[in-house]
């Protein structure tokens, strides 16, 4: 069976693509001559499961969707003690390039604005570093988070130095409050570097996936986080990730994420799974505005907010059970995205031996919306390969039985016409 889950992140992708508001960022040469038309989205579950639609694998740069991972670097290298003595972790409730420092400390007030930014990249491989050691250490790790060598797009980074009088000034300031000590110019420099290294969504997604994951890639398996710093590091990208947008986003979205200025969106939930988009047309906040609305889409369709009270699901599936020519796949709890991942997954690679394929959903208390859209269509691609797929469901929890093709899904009354009830 072909897996549902790229076609229906496809669809996704197509509920947006008419939205040609926003505009790239234009106050760089490099950004502003960009194609604003691409349109992609991938992700990546804790498993190392990926999937994509669009243009997933398109390269783009990094910008400050690289801000969270660096300063997750610092944590790990420094402790939390040492990098909070640079940073605050508190909202700032201003734009992402403002001239601000806390009242109080003349510290940043948080990782994810610019000021936090350009002092932690300050922080790696130590304050006597050389600007390109400094950078390669950041390039090697975001290359083993996303599980392939990444590059740094020189071009773009001479682009936006030529127009950094923003973040020199900013860089001007905190080497004024001793927040860093190399000149303003290399620490503008090795900041606009970290930016400049481009992946594509995939990548975002597996990389996501790693803070997702406590810290263990989930493709190569390598612990590169301790667990302690992926939570810190979600912590401050769900207060403060998105800017001066970051309450509303946290509300109505209510996943961890970070922008970039490049057209990337990462999301990141907790245990489950890492999810990036890329879209170059931006927002009044820098925000990709088609990222957005396609995570304000996954977080009501696949019951994704962090905050909601729903299970995710992992032990779903039961079992599968074969007697003969019949095969019973046996589901349990509630079914939302996570559940119907795993389980199109754990079917897609069993041995199916008979030509008799029954869903028993007898124990099943509830499927959100995505997730009975995803079993659904499974079993529709299983009845296409040629199976005689039907439904037990006793309680008539499946309210929904028609395939995305328009027919019925045929239901049993009993398993016991086929002996195959569920032995004690």
């Amino acid at each position: 069976m072909e897996n549902p889950i790229p076609d229906y992140l496809g669809a996704l992708l197509d509920t947006v693509r008419d939205d040609t508001s926003g505009h790239v960022a234009d106050y760089i040469p490099e950004l502003a001559a960009a194609d604003p038309n691409p349109l992609g989205m991938a992700m990546c579950t804790i498993n190392g499961r990926l999937y994509g639609a669009g243009d997933d694998e398109r390269e783009f740069s990094m910008q400050s969707v690289s801000k969270p991972f660096v300063y997750a670097l610092a944590l790990q290298n420094l402790g939390w003690e040492k990098v909070q003595q640079t940073v605050g972790t508190e909202p700032s409730g201003e734009a992402f390039n403002e001239l601000s420092l806390d009242h109080e400390t003349n510290r940043p007030m948080n990782p994810m604005i610019n000021a936090g930014a350009i002092a932690v990249n300050q922080l790696i491989n130590g304050e006597d570093s050389t600007v390109e050691d400094r950078v390669e250490v950041i390039r090697e790790f975001f290359s083993e988070l996303a599980g392939r060598e990444l590059r740094i797009n020189r071009d773009l980074c001479a682009s936006e130095l030529d127009h950094a009088d923003r973040n020199l000034s900013i860089a001007h300031m905190l080497r004024n409050y001793q927040v860093i000590q190399d000149a303003a110019h290399d620490a503008v420099l090795s900041y606009t570097l970290q930016c400049s290294i481009e992946v594509t969504a995939r990548d975002l997604a597996v990389m996501s996936a790693t803070l997702a994951n406590g810290g263990m890639q989930p493709v190569t398996r390598k612990q590169i986080l301790n667990p302690d710093v992926c939570r810190m590091a979600l912590a401050v990208m769900a207060s403060a990730g998105m800017y001066d947008a970051a309450g509303r986003w946290l509300t109505t979205v209510g996943i961890p994420a970070k922008s970039g200025v490049g057209g990337g969106l990462i999301g990141t939930l907790p245990g489950q799974l890492g999810i990036a988009t890329y879209s170059p047309r931006l927002d009044a906040q820098g925000n990709s505005v088609r990222g957005v609305k396609l995570f304000q889409k996954l977080s009501k369709d696949m019951g994704l907010h962090l905050m909601a009270a729903e299970p995710y699901g992992d032990a779903a599936l039961r079992n599968i059970h074969t007697e003969g020519e019949v095969s019973v796949i046996r589901l349990q709890g509630k079914v939302n995205f996570s559940a119907a991942e795993t389980i199109l997954h754990e079917i897609a690679v069993h041995d199916f031996t008979g030509q008799r394929v029954v869903l028993d959903i007898e124990r099943v208390s509830s499927f959100n919306k995505v997730g009975r859209q995803m079993i659904k269509e499974g079993l529709r691609r299983y009845r296409e390969q040629g199976f005689d797929v039907a439904i037990y469901d006793p309680a008539g929890t499946l309210t929904d039985l028609q395939y995305s093709d328009g027919t019925q899904a045929e239901t049993l009354h009993s398993l016991e016409e086929h002996s195959l009830e569920e032995k004690d």
